[in-house]
């Protein structure tokens, strides 16, 4: 990029599409946590602490290691809230300009706001087990959560990528 411009900062409002995954990120963050809270003292003191690449659970540990994925899930949405706040500052093509910033800024934006919420949802869903098979309702992930998460959150950043591509 040319060093004769700085980016320049443009307030873009949060689209409907961004509000709709906060809600359904956070619900499933939020619910994860009430449900750990109201499940708590039942919990037996070994529990899932990490699952092999077929879903199985491959090393149990202490109850507080439950506590690693809403921390986790925490920082990860705090951090990426923050940069959503502040789309200049991410990484763009060279052909970045004046004209069209807020197309590259809101494109961008939108791509952290999924995966943002798509990790929510994912450590939620692994929260939830874990508690599930601690408690004997449950069997473990399955074969198909790890090919799961992965592909869902590659397609945000394949899509964000052909569609940065059509910006000029």
């Amino acid at each position: 990029m040319s060093n004769s411009w700085k980016r320049p900062k443009i307030k873009i409002p949060k689209t409907m599409s961004e509000w709709i995954w906060d809600i359904i990120g956070y619900s499933f963050y939020l619910g994860s946590l009430i449900f750990l809270i109201y499940v708590w003292n039942g919990l037996p003191d070994e529990v899932p602490a990490h699952y092999n690449a077929l879903g199985e659970v491959d090393r149990w540990g202490s109850k507080m290691e439950l506590l690693i994925l809403p921390i986790v899930g925490a920082f990860i949405a705090v951090l990426m809230q923050l940069l959503e706040k502040f789309p200049e500052s991410h990484n763009y093509p060279e052909r970045l300009n004046k004209e069209n910033a807020k197309a590259f800024y809101l494109l961008s934006r939108k791509m952290l706001n999924k995966l943002k919420n798509i990790c929510l949802i994912i450590f939620s869903l692994i929260l939830f087990e874990s508690v599930s098979i601690a408690l004997g309702w449950g069997n473990g992930l399955g074969i198909w959560f790890l090919p799961l998460a992965i592909l869902s959150a590659f397609i945000p950043i394949a899509l964000g990528i052909i569609k940065q591509k059509k910006i000029r």
